[in-house]
């Protein structure tokens, strides 16, 4: 009897020890100071970066708003008292300007302890739509530039649970918002609610809906009738003096999009049968046309519902998809459609057409353009040019087209085909400018389009300009940066004819500020902000781009920066981060965008901050996965994982700055994923930090990431690379972060907690830390001081004072 009573004793004794009752921690004071500094206000400018606002927030949210009421349904996070998304980023602080030369003003008439979001231009960009978002709801203000005052349109009854809840009319002088509906019948409070009878699936014979794992999705009815109540709406007109008219009545609203010259309106509603198995996304739809006064012109489409699709990335449904205005013309619709049944496996020759309708709406389409890969957008230009784009997943492939819109029978010529992972070979994107309706179409000048290049090349960034001849597609190069010491991005440009550009300047001390530069004189660029660096304290640490090779002699890169207090001869810990990524050619997996010039900005997920903590750190170390011809990148997934880990070890070693033995390896999402693989699989590391991953494939059987293929087709490949499935191999430490409320595709919170249970019941050595409220990101600021204080605590305890111990890292085998 005693023995039993000890037992029991010794059972509860462990219990009580597997769980710690620790409060929210803040990290030592050298990651405190960069984690919580202030923010540049972000930047928003009209067409002719004249207008500016400068738009302030925090860098957190607090742990009591992500408290507030929240109710997940069809794929949305919706604060059903606000009526507006629970995760909404808001500004606190608006500041103008009104001319490049000119001072920033403090903006009248805001509202104490604003919420702002949906910054919206009018279409002569005089006056600025945005909403704020109070206690009891969401309000409609409108900023106007001549006066830097801010005024209030609607009490707080807007409906932005949709997202954006407003657009222009072309007067400048009205609005058409989502309003809050008169006759919103009260919400079910789901864990009260005695059920009606049992929830019931069904699935048909030979019915094949391949789903990714997707969250928050609807589940009963009880959830149907709130995603209904919250999604319905009244479409009002409301003025700039505050008057307002209802436009339409009640209806689930999800898009309004006005036409080009302001005479139709595109307006976008959901309709029933709902799903309980894809997001809100994919619900029947209808699409509708009216004109300004409300009046039906079309019913143009009825989209139905969308559960069974064709397996592959590159499937689709039937029928019109990406219906949109012509940016060129004053009101003609051009959407695509599948020629292929949307079946990636069916082989035709074309895969999918483009086609155009004007006003009324009631003639018969025009096709316009066929594309031999999947749809992926138009460019407009005038009646007579136009650029059109297709792409193909499983072989990286894109096309470019230049077609003549006014004329079919006219061949398109193919202006590019390449491989879109090839970076050092992008010839650039076409330059748009804002033409007569408000709209973005085709920088033109003649014949010639103009091209703004990344610049990427083995010799790092050097952005560009190219003027291109669109009918014998020549290029001459009119600019490119030579900044060395600095990062110059191109931005836009303002006016080809005097050679006026938008650019964006940093070094990796100096925060990012704009500047109009005039390439066709050698004048200094004029500055446009002024933003300090926020992080004095590591400006001065050393960072420099390696490049090194993987034994099979596959070339790759990263960012390496030494401790604040680095000390020439001594050997430091080490912290590697990153991401893993996939490849059809060893060519493009092999090309660097890492920049030595780019500004060192410690995000709240970064590893920079360990420089002032005594650790060497490699960040965004390349970690290709590479399937060439017929092999997928997949099936040899954990080799090469571990190949790169060694090999970033190794050059770092080789430069003398590391003790090899205490390395730690971290990563967030497929990079918590490639964590635990590499601990399962390889004794390079000392310890591993896996934030919000997933671990057992078997979990989303229908693919995850770049894996297309399902767990039937391929058992092995989901069972090899399943940690999980390994979780007797691990036997170093690692530290497991996950929030509670992740709703990212796969990466349920249950993958850590299963993993966890498996692990512990194998004694491996792991810790799993629960953020409450947080999603896949994390936002409070008590989350992420936590979270830097775990990952500190963790990298000092098993790296950074791990007993040295002169044995060479190596590969376990199975």
């Amino acid at each position: 009897m005693k023995k039993s009573i000890v037992l029991v004793l010794i059972f509860f004794a462990a219990l009580l020890q597997a769980q710690e009752n620790v409060s929210y921690q803040t990290p030592h004071d050298n990651i405190l100071e960069l984690a919580d500094a202030t923010a540049a206000p972000v930047l928003r400018m009209d067409s002719k970066s004249d207008k500016m606002l400068f738009l302030s927030r925090s860098n957190f949210k607090t742990i009591a708003e992500l408290s507030e009421t929240e109710m997940r349904l069809g794929g949305l996070r919706i604060n059903p008292v606000t009526n507006i998304g629970s995760r909404q980023n808001y500004y606190t602080d608006i500041k103008l300007r009104n001319g490049r030369n000119s001072e920033n003003v403090a903006v009248k008439g805001l509202p104490k302890n604003g919420r702002y979001a949906y910054f919206s231009f009018s279409p002569d960009e005089t006056k600025v739509a945005f909403t704020n978002t109070t206690d009891t709801g969401v309000e409609l203000w409108v900023l106007d530039f001549d006066t830097a005052t801010a005024t209030k349109l609607t009490d707080a009854s807007i409906n932005a649970n949709m997202g954006s809840p407003f657009d222009w009319f072309k007067d400048n002088n009205s609005l058409l918002v989502k309003m809050l509906s008169n006759n919103r019948k009260s919400l079910i409070d789901t864990k009260t609610a005695v059920p009606t009878g049992p929830t019931i699936s069904v699935s048909e014979e030979g019915v094949k809906a391949q789903n990714r794992t997707y969250q928050d999705l609807l589940k009963n009815r009880n959830d149907e009738h709130n995603f209904e109540q919250l999604a319905l709406a009244q479409l009002y007109k409301v003025s700039l003096d505050g008057n307002k008219t209802k436009w339409k009545d009640d209806d689930m609203y999800t898009g309004i999009s006005f036409s080009p010259d302001g005479k139709y309106i595109m307006v976008n509603t959901l309709q029933k049968p709902f799903s309980y198995i894809v997001t809100y996304g994919r619900f029947p739809s209808s699409t509708n046309i009216y004109d300004t006064n409300g009046n039906l012109v079309s019913e143009f489409l009825k989209t139905p519902l969308i559960e069974e699709l064709p397996k592959g990335f590159m499937s689709t449904r039937t029928g019109k998809r990406s219906v949109s205005w012509r940016a060129d013309r004053p009101s003609t619709l051009y959407w695509a459609e599948a020629l292929d049944g949307g079946d990636p496996a069916i082989d035709v020759a074309y895969r999918d057409e483009v086609f155009q309708l004007d006003a009324p709406f009631n003639g018969t389409p025009k096709s316009l353009v066929k594309l031999k890969q999947r749809y992926a957008g138009v460019i407009w230009g005038d009646d007579d040019t136009a650029i059109a784009m297709d792409r193909w997943w499983n072989t990286r492939n894109s096309k470019t087209y230049i077609f003549n819109p006014s004329n079919n029978k006219e061949a398109p010529k193919l202006l590019w085909d390449r491989n879109y992972q090839d970076r050092y070979s992008d010839p650039g994107s076409f330059a748009t400018k804002r033409n007569e309706y408000g709209r973005y179409a085709l920088e033109l000048s003649g014949d010639d389009a103009y091209l703004i290049g990344a610049g990427y090349s083995k010799d790092g960034k050097f952005p560009f300009i190219d003027k291109i001849d669109l009918k014998n597609k020549q290029t001459k190069r009119l600019y490119q940066s030579t900044e060395t010491n600095k990062l110059e991005n191109i931005s836009d440009i303002l006016d080809v004819k005097k050679g006026e550009i938008l650019v964006r300047v940093e070094s990796k001390n100096e925060f990012p500020n704009y500047y109009v530069k005039n390439i066709k004189r050698k004048k200094g660029a004029v500055a446009l902000t002024q933003f300090e660096n926020p992080f004095k304290s590591i400006q001065n640490v050393h960072k420099e781009v390696i490049n090194y090779k993987r034994d099979d002699g596959l070339d790759l890169s990263g960012e390496l920066y030494l401790p604040t207090n680095y000390e020439k001869g001594k050997k430091y810990p080490m912290i590697v981060w990153a991401y893993p990524r996939e490849y059809k050619d060893k060519s493009s997996a092999s090309q660097s965008t890492a920049n030595p010039n780019q500004f060192t900005y410690p995000s709240y997920g970064s590893p920079i901050f360990w420089v002032t903590r005594g650790y060497v750190v490699l960040n965004n170390a390349s970690f290709p996965i590479v399937g060439e011809g017929s092999k997928e990148p997949n099936d040899s997934f954990r080799s090469q994982l571990v190949a790169n880990g060694k090999a970033a070890i190794d050059a770092v070693d080789k430069l003398g700055y590391i003790d090899r033995n205490r390395v730690a390896v971290g990563g967030h999402s497929y990079g918590a994923f490639m964590v635990a693989n590499l601990l399962s699989h390889s004794d390079l590391f000392a310890a591993g930090i896996a934030r919000s991953g997933a671990y057992n494939r078997t979990l989303t059987p229908f693919g995850f990431q770049s894996e297309e293929r399902s767990y039937w087709e391929a058992p092995d490949v989901y069972y090899t690379m399943s940690p999980f499935m390994h979780a007797d191999k691990m036997k170093t430490p690692m530290l497991l972060i996950h929030g509670e409320a992740d709703n990212n595709s796969g990466t349920y919170p249950l993958q850590s907690e299963r993993y966890f249970n498996a692990l512990k019941g194998l004694g491996a050595p792991v810790r799993l830390v629960m953020l409450p409220k947080e999603s896949h990101g994390y936002r409070a600021k008590e989350s992420v001081m936590h979270l830097l204080w775990e990952q500190d605590q963790w990298l000092e305890e098993h790296v950074k004072n791990k007993p040295s111990v002169n044995t060479p890292n190596k590969i376990l085998k199975d």
